[in-house]
């Protein structure tokens, strides 16, 4: 019996841990009625946009996307308040190179790009929500450029 006791420890850990890594998936339902979302590209950004025919604000919230290897907050489309949007900066910084290092004040740091938590496709992107206080994550496909 006292050599039971370490094995029904670990298996409790183990279901502990699993249920809480449940919550981290991918989700099948979409949290609004999406149409098909595109986007615009120009020397300096991406801009992705996604129509939204109907959301329960009151219960979901849109965050963020990663689409192409970055990450971007959503916000809605000042002009069109049914259109979400994000803006994905690509612009080369130019930075200074000089001998004198006080003359290399101005330059920014290199923007890190943040990793996706799932593999996404070119035409794919991962929208990060919160419904009822709980991050959650939901895939689009299919998003052409025009």
């Amino acid at each position: 019996m006292k050599n039971l006791l370490p094995y029904i420890g670990l298996v409790f850990t183990l279901v502990l841990f699993s249920s809480c890594a449940g919550n981290k998936g991918l989700q099948e339902k979409a949290p609004a009625q999406f149409q098909p979302a595109y986007f615009t590209t120009n020397a300096a950004s991406v801009q992705l946009f996604i129509p939204v025919s109907s959301i329960q604000t009151e219960r979901v919230e849109l965050n963020s996307v990663y689409f192409r290897g970055r990450k971007a907050p959503l916000e809605v489309h000042p002009e069109r308040p049914g259109v979400y949007m994000a803006n994905f900066d690509t612009g080369k910084r130019d930075i200074i190179m000089h001998e004198d290092p006080k003359k290399e004040y101005g330059n920014k740091v290199p923007e890190v790009h943040e990793k996706p938590p799932f593999d996404l496709d070119e035409d794919e992107a991962l929208i990060v929500f919160t419904e009822n206080n709980s991050t959650k994550f939901y895939k689009i496909t299919g998003i052409e450029q025009r």
